[in-house]
């Protein structure tokens, strides 16, 4: 018997789960309201269905999928498997009758959302398990690549263009996974495929190459157009990134992991992306989010710049909240400011902080994000200070610092460390410049990479060289034994003087010409790394603390160069540039040409550069600009005309980067007042109660 279209029929799909049954009654096609995933509801047919027998086959296979899908949303994972072939031989049929109608790409998303929940619940998918082939899979992963490519092309020559669809790409990954994994096992192999030679399964093996060329030549003409875009745009070519770009970095992920697969494949695709260098750094900053994997990029330096490493390292961090109900509140007496500190930082659980933080100096009236600034660099200046013990500046640069292999006198020394790494991922987690820099050997030492001898030239000069006069004497003459070198270090801690062997029996084994490099690198291994490991361990477990996944806390410093972090942590070393300054400041009460505002630009150039750091400060609680200058601030920075008396000083109301002064009657005024406010005894509170 024939049935309606328009009739509500409903079927009854049952599901049991231990201690636990029920019936559901569904229509038999009900909006999918309550999936995670969207599945594109079926169009009309291009085929016309004139015979009951046609439409009920129709609506038998509606009704099947649907019960399948059920099946998947209420059955646990290991059972989705059994689904999977079922929707697989209907996709199979349906390709064959209606190819591209509105049932057969429901069905085939269908089988491509089971898939992927098999994928995730299997790991790496043995094909006997899973009853499928690469013949059977490739079909439908060759129709999507076809999808794909149109999508491609079209947003090459469209601004309009909507790009790759994100449900056709989530569809070519679901059925590329297991087509990848079949073609692994087939050719029983993890070594890379030679296409010509392999006798397997060779027209799929190349096939998937063929595919990799072809999109990745797609892809090379994408980044081309966006390169020329943006170099059109000039410097504001980032606001021009349309969404039609969007899924570009998903492609690139996904081919870079069918480059693995084949010789030279990897290298094609790595040398197409450094390349398009600046087209890539665009898309990661634009398109690039928290959940996403970018461990692919953060493996390859050479193709990204420091904008886009700091933002997908950046991205490893909470996002910090605006709701102060949920920022972990500090109230600080600036006299006990480390000790009270650490009790906020050190002593609360992780989770706590991944908010951010509300920040109050005691009897003191401002609070908000200024006074935040001004904690940062007081709190990093107590940490590094060398009288605390903890950190030691390096001899030719002392903004840079490294563990202090005596802090373990103090019995919380390891506790400190801890919570100094706490505090400088905060710093960075709340982009604040901080003033201070790690010595290589130690940025080294976080992302659990080898020192070699090159890298300690700052941090010990004199070892250095004498390392470096060890290793280039004439042999005869380190044969001799006239040095008197054995395998020790002799260590001096508070006075006293020890002596630690750099290998067993290191006392009886003489440094020579054959063994001179083995003894220079234990020298440098014991003095860098055995004698601070602990310290390092636990400054690298605080800052993992604050990171979202405390593991990624090597790889974000293996993600970035040394330059980088100074960057980040420090800012611009350039001198402040006043028309930058100028030109990212608005007035309320003043116009640009009102003389005061004349006076004061004309006032801050005339100031020495520590001058303009500490007006600055004063009025924003930056001490340290970011590399990019003013225009990476979190807002423009206001000037605010007063009423009050003309004797009165400038106020400032850091948090929301705003300078108030009175008209002054002249410049010479003007000069005296901000002379005064420009003194570091000036900068020490907010105002009291």
């Amino acid at each position: 018997m024939p049935v309606s279209n328009s009739s509500a029929v409903c079927v009854p799909l049952t599901t049991r789960k231990p201690g636990k049954s029920w019936t559901t009654w569904s229509p038999l096609f009900p909006p999918f309201a309550e999936e995670k995933r969207s599945i594109p509801q079926p169009k009309a047919s291009k085929v016309a269905w004139t015979n009951s027998s046609q439409l009920l086959t129709r609506t038998t296979a509606r009704l099947l999928l649907l019960t399948c899908r059920y099946l998947w949303m209420d059955l646990p994972k290991e059972l989705h498997s059994y689904c999977a072939p079922i929707a697989l031989e209907f996709c199979k049929l349906l390709r064959k009758v209606v190819n591209e109608d509105g049932l057969y790409a429901w069905c085939r998303s269908t089988l491509s959302v089971l898939l992927e929940s098999v994928s995730s619940s299997m790991g790496l998918m043995r094909t006997k398990v899973k009853g499928f082939t690469v013949q059977e899979i490739f079909p439908f992963f060759n129709e999507l690549v076809s999808h794909l490519s149109e999508e491609l092309d079209s947003s090459l020559y469209s601004t309009t263009s909507e790009g790759p669809s994100s449900s056709h790409f989530r569809e070519f990954v679901a059925f590329l996974n297991p087509l990848r994994s079949a073609v692994i096992e087939q050719v029983e192999s993890r070594i890379l495929i030679s296409i010509d030679y392999h006798p397997l399964y060779r027209d799929e093996i190349r096939n998937l190459h063929l595919i990799f060329d072809k999109l990745l030549h797609k892809m090379k003409n994408c980044l081309i157009r966006v390169e020329e875009i943006l170099v059109a745009r000039g410097s504001n070519g980032d606001e021009f990134v349309h969404s039609g770009w969007s899924q570009y970095l998903s492609i690139l992920k996904e081919l870079n992991g069918i480059s693995k697969l084949y010789q030279g494949a990897e290298e094609k695709f790595w040398m197409v992306l450094r390349n398009m260098k600046a087209s890539l750094c665009a898309l990661i900053i634009r398109f690039s989010r928290r959940d996403d994997d970018n461990q692919w990029l953060l493996e390859h330096k050479d193709v990204t710049d420091f904008e886009s490493r700091r933002h997908l390292v950046m991205m490893m961090f909470p996002e910090v909240k605006d709701d102060y109900e949920v920022l972990h509140e500090m109230l600080i007496d600036r006299s006990q400011l480390l000790a009270e500190s650490f009790e906020y930082i050190a002593r609360v659980d992780p989770e706590s902080l991944h908010a951010g933080l509300f920040m109050e100096f005691k009897n003191e009236e401002a609070t908000g994000p200024g006074v935040l600034r001004e904690w940062f660099l007081l709190v990093c200046q107590a940490i590094f200070n060398p009288e605390n013990a903890l950190f030691l500046p390096c001899a030719y640069d002392r903004r840079r610092f490294f563990p202090n292999p005596a802090s373990r006198m103090d019995p919380l020394h390891l506790e400190y460390f801890s919570f100094a790494g706490r505090v400088i991922a905060l710093a960075l987690m709340h982009k604040v410049q901080v003033g201070i820099v790690f010595d290589r050997v130690f940025f080294l030492q976080l992302a659990g990479m080898d020192i070699s001898l090159e890298d300690i030239r700052e941090a010990d000069p004199c070892l250095y060289s004498s390392c470096k006069k060890i290793l280039e004497m004439d042999a005869e003459f380190i044969d001799s034994d006239a040095l008197g070198l054995t395998f020790v270090r002799e260590v001096e801690e508070l006075g006293s003087r020890t002596v630690v062997e750099l290998c067993a029996g290191g006392k009886s084994i003489v440094v020579n010409s054959r063994n001179r490099q083995e003894y220079v690198n234990l020298l440098i291994r014991d003095r860098f790394s055995t004698s601070t490991s602990e310290q390092v361990d636990y400054f690298s477990q605080g800052f993992g603390h604050i990171l979202s996944n405390s593991r990624l806390q090597k790889i974000f410093f293996q993600s970035l160069e040394l330059e980088d972090l100074d960057r980040m942590l420090y800012g611009s070393e350039s001198p402040i540039c006043v028309d930058d300054w100028k030109a990212h400041t608005e007035y309320n009460g003043y116009k640009e040409s009102d003389p005061q505002i004349t006076w004061f630009w004309e006032i801050v150039r005339e100031m020495s550069a520590d001058q303009r750091k500490q007006l600055l400060f004063f009025w924003t609680s930056v001490k340290y600009l970011p590399v990019e200058g003013f225009r990476c601030l979190a807002s423009r920075l206001y000037i605010y005309k007063t009423s009050e008396p003309c004797d009165y000083l400038p106020s400032s109301h850091t948090c929301f980067y705003r300078i108030c002064f009175p008209p002054y009657p002249s410049m010479g005024e003007m000069r005296k007042r901000l002379n005064v406010i420009t003194q570091e005894h000036i900068r020490c509170s907010f105002g009291t109660w």
